[in-house]
This record gives C-alpha cells, structure tokens and sequence, in this order.
C-alpha cells in the first residue's frame, strides 16, 4: 500500500479536524450552545469515512465496479428528490435522513467516475465512434449536472464536468468530439449567466474583484482580508478574527481563509505541498496499472481532488467567481468527507495491485 500517500491524506484530515473546530466554535457555541458541534458530526462523519474506506482497500474494484451502473440511477433520483426537500440557505442539496444530512451531487462526483472507467473500459465500447460517445453518457451525465445547476450548485456541476473531460481525453476520446461537446455546455452556461441572470451578480463581483479584491463580493473582501492578516506565520491556533462572523462559512468553503490568517503563509504551503503529494501518488499509481479500468479510476479520482482543491483555493484567493466548493479532508461537510476518503481508499486499493510501484 502507497503509505506516502496514506500519511499525507492523515495529515489532511488531522488539520482539517483541528482547523474546523477552531473556526467554528464561536459559531457553534452561539447558534447551537455547544463549541464542540460542529467537530462532533464531522467526527461521526470521519468514523463512517474510515470504516467504507477500509472497506474500499480490501474488495475487487474490477468485480464491484459493475454496480456503478445501477448506482448512478440511484444518485440521479436522489438529485431529484433533493427538490422534494426543505431548502437551506436558499438551496436544494441536501436529504435529509434523520438527524444526518446527506448532499448527492457530492456522492455522483465519486460514482460517475466509477461508472466511466467501467463502461470506457469494456473491450466493445469504441469511443471513437460519436454515436458511442454521445449515446451512453451525455443524457444521464448532462440531467444529472442540470439537476446539479438548478440546485443551484455551479460549482459542483464544473468539477464534475472538469472531472469527466479529463477521463474522456485520457480515455481517448477524440479531441474533435471533446470540442464539439464543449461549446454547446459553455454557449448554455453563458445563456444561463448572461440572460437569465444565474448566478451574475457573482461574475460581475469576480470582475471588480480582478482589478482590487477589496472591491468585490462579501465573501471574497473577507476572505482577503483574513489571508493578509495571517501574513507568513499567522496569528496563532484560535487567535483568528475573521470567523468572528465577518467571513461566512470560515469552516467550510472559506477554510483555506481561515487556515492562511491562524497558520499564516507557512501552514498554507504546508497545506498545499500535502495535496501535491497526494496528486502526484495518484498519477503514478494510474500510469503503473495493468489494465483501463485501473488507470481510469485512479487518474479519475486524482483529477476531482486536484480540480476541486484549485476551484476551492481559487475562490478564496479571488482567481476565480465564488463558488461553493469544499476543500477536499479539510473543509467541513460529512458527504464532502466520505467522498475524499473513499477516492483515497481507491488509490490505495489499486497502489496494492500486482505490478504497481509504490517506492
């Protein structure tokens, strides 16, 4: 087992836990009466994760990999029934089961993956035909990202997307087909910005931003302002003043702010060199392996963390419109924490595999 690779997602994980507590207990202890709330669901979450993921390291992925067929109809219905449920902040991501919440765009970024690297995989699939190409993919994949939009979650739609480009191209897919998906997806998200108004007042915040981030959205001047507070060694663990209510979400999309003003510089480079090493284990145990399937599941699952980790870290510097997105074993989210683990579990499923070098 890749143990570079096994330690590094630890650390992840380990400052994520210490760095959600930090910016969230003042929060936690004024809306709910416990400085320890939010630390003890995504605990629970962190046991459920690591128990499927050492489930994961252990089975067939080429024999378990089928269910992905039927699995994806299931996230499909459950993107629709997520409409069905009471919103949150003005969204529908969730189900709610209980007293566990759980978010199926998160759920299908992990399980369409599994379903490509298993249908491009098949010896009488050829994906250089465009019939073969469109015809099995684009409408399940294309209903589940417009269900993913109108949620709206446009910045999980764009790391699925992001992430299914990749598969296609690696896969071999010709680059011509790739395109002439492309534009159409661009012309219709364009449509949906420009016109109707989705989401624009965000783009037009990203624009004033890109001159002087001060000038931009609520989210992205606090953001800012916590990560020039921190400078290069931070305030110190705790001492962080921006998760004082003045930046939203200091615990989950905006943890990076949080990190870069109590760690400072130094503790965003470490952050960032752990992330680096996860991707580049991954992108080795996808070049060693002995099959398609193989290779398409570990630079799958390799893609969606770098894709999301550079949507995350983008929006909170102002390199990009702000999204909501989870940095991947740090940020707090439950379904966010199940995914992450278990695409490692993956990785290191396939780094134990016969003929794959893990020096």
């Amino acid at each position: 087992m890749d143990r570079k690779l096994l330690y590094s997602t630890i650390g992840l994980v380990a400052i994520g836990m210490v760095m959600i507590y930090s910016a969230s207990s003042v929060m936690a202890e004024s809306r709910f009466g416990s400085h320890t709330f939010f630390l003890k669901r995504q605990l629970l979450w962190l046991a459920l994760a690591a128990f499927f993921g050492l489930f994961v390291t252990k089975v067939d992925l080429k024999k378990y990999s089928v269910y992905s067929v039927p699995l994806i109809f299931v996230i499909v219905a459950m993107l629709v029934l997520v409409f069905f449920m009471p919103a949150r902040n003005g969204s529908h991501r969730w189900l709610f089961i209980g007293p566990m919440t759980v978010q199926p765009s998160e759920l299908f970024k992990l399980v369409v993956i599994i379903y490509l690297a298993f249908s491009l995989s098949r010896a009488n699939r050829d994906i250089e035909d465009l019939k073969q190409f469109l015809l099995p993919y684009a409408p399940l994949i294309g209903t589940a990202l417009v269900l993913i939009i109108l949620e709206p979650g446009l910045g999980s739609a764009l790391t699925i997307g992001l992430t299914v480009m990749i598969i296609f191209f690696l896969a071999g897919v010709r680059l011509f087909h790739l395109t002439a998906l492309l534009f159409p997806l661009a012309g219709v998200v364009s449509f949906m910005i420009f016109v109707l108004g989705y989401k624009k007042a965000r783009v037009v915040d990203y624009l004033s931003s890109v001159e002087n981030p001060v000038s931009g959205s609520y989210q992205v001047k606090q953001a800012v302002l916590a990560l020039g507070a921190g400078g290069v060694f931070g305030s110190g663990l705790g001492n962080g003043r921006q998760k004082l209510f003045f930046l939203p979400y200091p615990h989950t999309d905006f943890v990076f702010a949080s990190i870069g003003e109590e760690l400072g510089l130094v503790g965003l480079l470490g952050i960032m060199l752990l992330y680096f090493v996860i991707i580049y284990r991954g992108i080795k145990i996808a070049l060693y392996q002995p099959d398609q399937l193989g290779y398409l599941l570990a630079i799958g699952v390799t893609a969606s963390i770098f894709v999301a980790v550079l949507i995350n870290i983008g929006v909170v510097t102002s390199l990009l419109p702000t999204t909501g997105i989870p940095l991947p074993f740090v940020s707090y989210g439950g379904s966010a924490l199940l995914v992450s683990v278990t695409s490692v579990a993956i990785l290191l499923n396939l780094s134990r595999r016969e003929g794959v070098v893990v020096r």
